[in-house]
């Protein structure tokens, strides 16, 4: 289980389909939700649902060394403080959704991780590949080779339609005790801005959900996979009522992309921010109740520019699901398929219009940049040309500004001696505007003393002098 996450006033602690195989009941109606009417119908069972999801959950460990410096004061006596060596170890769970072996679980089970192991539910032991992970979900796909052995599978219901009292079952390996399974009812959907990952969009259960849960399913009463169990809200660290799981329209996106090759997901990008609406803007904009998300910026040649979108413009829907946040707008459009159109319903000068919308990935290169070398101020900073692409691949906002920007510092550089941060712009060096990685790296290549850089930081710029 990952370090706990800060959240105010509480901690966010990580309890933590194949595409072909989504769940059966896809196409059919829907059956109907029946409250319990007597004493005998409460006591009914969850053993069937358990009997058909369990045997596809499986346990997943992982371990890695890290290396920590000695305590300065035995250093004294062991010649130089020799890094020692430690093992980590990370339980957590994971479930089966194809036959071959491939499994879906939480990337913080696995991250860093120098060996992974899956223990089947009849206990026997696989090493297992990572076929990818993606941080930005908290989510990961792994494979043991099982031969021409069949797995038991579960069922992924992208279905989407989960109704706040829907009966859940959390099955896991909490405090590694061996597989568990509790019950709840769905207490909320789409919560977002928890703060967990940058596609929060989570269903809240209050099925007991603890440490080792992580990346074990939540499966509705015909036993298909709902979400993937990933944090709890707690001030002890342990369930209290209060857990989050992903989507299974994300897992199965993110179980797709490892399927056919990919080693990351490309999600597409809307190009908007947004807030919002309060009840303050609401008013302003005659708007009954604080419904929909105020556009503030749009992207030129985005997405969402090529459909019309305007600032001011308030998003109600996408393809027809209702937003009320920017975690909703990321969250909708992200799931959609590149290509792929879908109507975009906005409030404009009053009135409701749709807009058709293209799912586009984000433009620009999301690689590149370069490690400054050299003897300047800037020495062992990781500068990049911040594109849109670049920034959704890193989570960062792209709104945050336009230029060469720093990434990274490393922690013994000139540029960290000098106070250079990640995030900080670099605008000019002597005087000279600097628009490309190449200007760069030439304003840097000069044999000076005498240095005077020019950084962009939280909106303000900064100029200061250096003799080297």
């Amino acid at each position: 289980m990952r370090a706990f996450k800060v959240l105010i006033p509480a901690l966010v602690v990580l309890a933590s389909c194949s595409p072909g195989h989504d769940s059966q009941a896809q196409g059919l109606p829907e059956p109907a939700r029946v409250v319990p009417s007597s004493a005998v119908a409460m006591k009914q069972s969850f053993a069937p649902v358990v009997k058909k999801a369990a045997p596809a959950v499986v346990n997943v460990s992982s371990k890695r060394t890290v290396r920590q410096r000695v305590d300065p004061f035995w250093e004294m006596f062991s010649g130089g403080g020799v890094p020692q060596a430690r093992v980590q170890q990370s339980l957590g769970s994971g479930a089966i959704v194809r036959a071959d072996g491939v499994i879906i679980t939480n990337n913080h089970n696995i991250e860093g991780a120098d060996e992974v192991m899956v223990q089947l539910a009849d206990r026997r032991e696989f090493p297992a590949k990572v076929l990818l992970a993606d941080p930005r979900a908290d989510l990961a796909v792994l494979k043991i080779d099982v031969g021409n052995e069949k797995l038991p599978t579960i069922a992924i219901d992208v279905r989407e339609d989960l109704q706040v009292g829907d009966l859940v079952l959390a099955i896991g390996n909490p405090f590694g005790v061996g597989q568990t399974v509790t019950n709840g009812i769905v207490s909320a959907t789409a919560r977002s801005n928890l703060g967990i990952t940058d596609f929060g969009f989570f269903i809240q259960t209050d099925a007991a959900i603890n440490p080792g849960n992580s990346g074990g399913p939540l499966v509705d009463m015909d036993g298909d996979l709902i979400g993937v169990n990933t944090a709890i809200l707690s001030r002890s660290g342990q369930s209290s009522g209060v857990g989050f799981a992903i989507p299974a329209s994300m897992a199965r996106q993110v179980i797709t992309a490892a399927l056919g090759g990919e080693t990351a997901v490309v999600r597409p990008w809307l190009g908007a921010r947004g807030q919002a609406v309060t009840s303050d803007v609401a008013h302003s904009l005659g708007l009954d109740a604080p419904r929909g998300v105020l556009v503030a910026d749009v992207w030129p040649g985005a997405a969402a520019d090529r459909a019309g979108l305007k600032q001011g413009d308030v998003i109600l829907t996408i393809g027809g699901e209702p937003v009320n946040d920017e975690g909703a707008v990321t969250y909708f459009f992200g799931n959609l398929k590149l290509g792929q159109s879908a109507p975009l319903t906005v409030l404009r000068d009053g009135r409701e219009q749709t807009l058709s919308v293209r799912a586009e990935k984000a433009p620009g290169r999301a690689d590149g940049g370069r490690t400054i070398e050299g003897r300047n101020p800037l020495q062992g900073a990781f500068v990049a040309e911040l594109t849109p692409a670049m920034a959704d691949s890193k989570g960062i906002d792209p709104f945050m500004g336009r230029g060469l920007v720093v990434l990274q510092v490393a922690p013994d550089g000139l540029a960290a001696r000098v106070g250079l941060r990640p995030g900080d712009f670099i605008r000019a060096i002597n005087g000279k505007q600097l628009r490309s990685e190449q200007e760069l790296v030439a304003a840097t290549a000069q044999n000076g003393r005498r240095w005077q850089i020019t950084i962009e930081r939280g909106g303000q710029q900064i100029t200061s002098t250096f003799s080297l």
